[in-house]
């Protein structure tokens, strides 16, 4: 086993490609994930998302470049680096003849520990999962129940880095919840998360930084905020009585009137708009933050578009 220095990055791809016969899946994948992230990979099905995965998981081979887990080679040390990750795959690939406690206690044995840790049961109680369930097989488990058994499995050892793909398929909006709540406590105890998802609102949720693939190029990446920076949010203002006709504001323009609202591109200094609506008797106003749906398609939306330049700073 050879170790790099790499100090603090826990994930580290550098000019990653991945081929499948004529088919490129990954070009020039450059990306790092430091030590105690939360880490956000988002893109539409097919972008490469899980390719990567299966790279820095050591479960397929690059075609070229260079991928390290913890300072490890992510196909020559896979085995000492999976001891030290949690894995939530996409689809859970489970043996339909065991039970669940049996399931969990495989996993356990192949990281290395003799029986199940207490956490486990923590898990089950959290997830709703009881001790009667896991006692029958999984073959009779619904979908909802496979996951949340995935995602003890993943875990019940508290790894240094948790690694899911699409972690929520599966779950109702309640233990959605509880799943993010965990995702928190792993982030608290010092653990990095790599969470690889086309659902928008699971990524604004749980991480501080992300990177956007597409067509297997990383396009962007960044903190969620500097993602954000500078590009215009949607600010709607309903006025008592009749709008005005014009409003000359730096960094704001009307994008729609209905009736009393307007409906304003707010991308210069917010305060300025402000001042300058407080002339004005108003009813109602509303001012969200850019949602990372807006970002995501002001990236995914336009096919004609070339991409986007990759921002500074990490994960590059």
């Amino acid at each position: 086993m050879v170790a790099y220095a790499m100090p603090n990055h826990v994930v580290s791809l550098q000019a990653i490609t991945k081929s499948f016969g004529n088919v490129r899946a990954l070009d020039g994948v450059d990306l790092t994930v430091d030590q105690g992230a939360a880490f956000g990979f988002l893109g539409p099905n097919g972008a490469g998302k899980t390719t990567c995965i299966r790279i820095v998981t050591g479960f397929i081979k690059p075609t070229g470049g260079r991928a390290h887990v913890f300072g490890m080679d992510a196909w020559r040390d896979t085995v000492p680096i999976k001891r030290r990750i949690g894995f939530l795959p996409e689809a859970s690939v489970v043996d339909g003849n065991a039970t669940g406690a049996e399931f969990l206690r495989y996993m356990a044995r192949l990281r290395g520990l003799r029986s199940l840790p207490a956490y486990t049961a923590t898990l089950a109680d959290r997830l709703e999962l009881s001790g009667a369930a896991l006692r029958r097989g999984i073959r009779g488990y619904s979908q909802g129940m496979r996951k949340k058994v995935a995602i003890i499995q993943a875990l019940q050892h508290q790894p240094d880095l948790l690694i899911m793909d699409e972690p929520t398929d599966g779950l109702d909006p309640l233990m959605r919840q509880v799943f993010f709540d965990l995702l928190r406590e792993a982030k608290a105890r010092g653990a990095t998360t790599f969470m690889s998802s086309h659902v928008l609102s699971d990524v604004e949720d749980a991480c501080d930084t992300v990177a956007l693939i597409r067509d297997g190029r990383i396009v962007s990446a960044g903190t969620v905020d500097s993602l954000r920076a500078g590009r215009e949010r949607v600010m709607a203002v309903t006025f008592r009585g009749e709008p005005p006709a014009s409003l000359s504001v730096d960094g704001a323009r009307i994008l729609e009137r209905a009736g009393a609202t307007l409906t304003l591109g707010v991308s210069g200094d917010v305060n300025g708009v402000i001042r300058a609506l407080s002339r004005y008797d108003l009813t109602d106003f509303v001012y969200e933050r850019l949602r990372l749906e807006e970002l995501f398609m002001g990236y995914y939306g336009h096919e004609s578009e070339p991409p986007a330049k990759v921002l500074e700073g990490r994960p590059r």
